[in-house]
């Protein structure tokens, strides 16, 4: 059996693969809000698997997940809560043989410097870095297709060698058709939000794909306004008037300088910045909300609620912000819940282009 630790009154598994690296399946599955589909038309593993951004797109596509890989506890207890099962650990750790035989690999790996990177030494460039992990288990299994999903700035990272890398070790020493990497951003499918992602969709040498389109914009309009709150919130989002004129100063000094950063509130009309961990994650996404009626602050905080009845966003507006369904479940405190949906994929961008990879598929089977 895997280490297990007591969180919020949960068993989950940490740091070691659980049951010989298999995906632990809870007894009532059936029961969480998104169970694995009864009758599958694929396969597909979720690595690097956060809360589960690629496995919501790829289950509603009719796909059934055979295993996952997170290394973070918080995000496996919310993978848990919502899909019935607990992520096998640390990555490294698992040995490419025991994954189960699968149709795709997907995740959203990090990006780390690679140590050798430029001197396209291809498999053997990727080496200490996490990208290699996905790598070794595409050699070892052979999925039929791979979508991996990175930060836009991959493509510039290191004047452009790790990019580069990445798809010789893809192209020549894993024998994958790989069309060029696209930028796709989730304003374009259907959620406010100006987020742009890389996306590398891959297809095995021998099923003979030579071609693939990355899907079209939808051309849906979505604004703040659509993801908010339908009730008021909580005096805990509002910010304290000492902190709002702090950011005032502070962006006041950067424009004096000729920059343009600092806070910044999104009307109801518009979209927002992208969501991110750290920083001015949430700072660059405020919203106004004239609902709040009692303004005694629930947390210790310096001076009183602003009266410009400026917050910043819930965690669940967050979630909305993604893609995630109404009915996914928050277990964990407000903290790691803006981690987690910050650090996750845009849903309906991954479920679009996963639609087009199960398309092609189709025509080769």
């Amino acid at each position: 059996m895997a280490k297990t630790k007591k969180l919020k009154g949960e068993e989950i598994g940490v740091s070691e693969p659980l049951h010989a690296y298999e995906t632990t399946m809870f007894d009532e599955i059936t029961k969480v809000p998104f169970p694995p589909p009864e009758n599958p038309s694929f396969t597909f593993i979720d690595l690097f698997a956060g809360i589960g951004g690629f496995r919501l797109a790829f289950q509603n596509l009719g796909g059934k997940c055979v295993f996952s890989s997170e290394w973070d506890d918080y995000a496996q207890l919310t993978y848990k809560e919502n899909f019935g099962e607990i992520p096998a650990g640390d990555i490294t750790k698992i040995e490419a043989s025991k994954v189960p035989d699968h149709d795709i690999l997907t995740g959203g790996f990090p990006c780390q410097a690679f140590s050798i990177a430029g001197k396209e030494e291809g498999f053997e460039d990727t080496r200490g870095t996490l990208f290699f992990d996905a790598a070794r288990i595409i050699a070892e299994k052979r999925p039929k297709a791979v979508f991996l999903e990175n930060v836009k700035g991959l493509r510039n990272h290191d004047k452009g060698r790790t990019l580069t890398t990445i798809l010789n070790t893809l192209r020549e020493d894993l024998g994958y058709f790989v069309p060029e990497p696209q930028i796709m951003n989730a304003k374009d499918f259907g959620v406010p939000q100006n987020r742009e992602r890389i996306f590398i969709v891959g297809f095995r040498g021998d099923l003979g794909v030579n071609e693939f389109n990355y899907p079209k914009p939808f051309g849906l309009l979505t604004t703040i306004s659509d993801i908010k709150e339908s009730e008021p919130v909580r005096a805990r989002y509002y910010l304290s008037d000492v902190y709002l004129e702090s950011l005032k100063r502070h962006k006041q000094r950067h424009e004096d300088k000729g920059n343009g950063f600092g806070y910044e509130i999104i009307p109801d009309d518009s979209i927002a910045n992208a969501i991110v961990v750290g920083g001015m994650g949430k700072e660059r996404n405020l919203v106004y909300d004239d609902r709040l009626l009692d303004f005694t602050p629930e947390t210790h905080i310096k001076g009183e609620i602003n009266r410009e009845n400026i917050r910043k966003m819930t965690p669940r507006e967050w979630a909305r912000l993604q893609g995630f369904p109404d009915n996914f479940i928050i277990p964990v405190a407000d903290v790691h819940a803006y981690k987690q949906f910050g650090n996750s994929v845009a849903v309906p961008a991954i479920q679009a282009t996963a639609e087009q990879i199960i398309s092609k598929l189709k025509t080769v089977e």
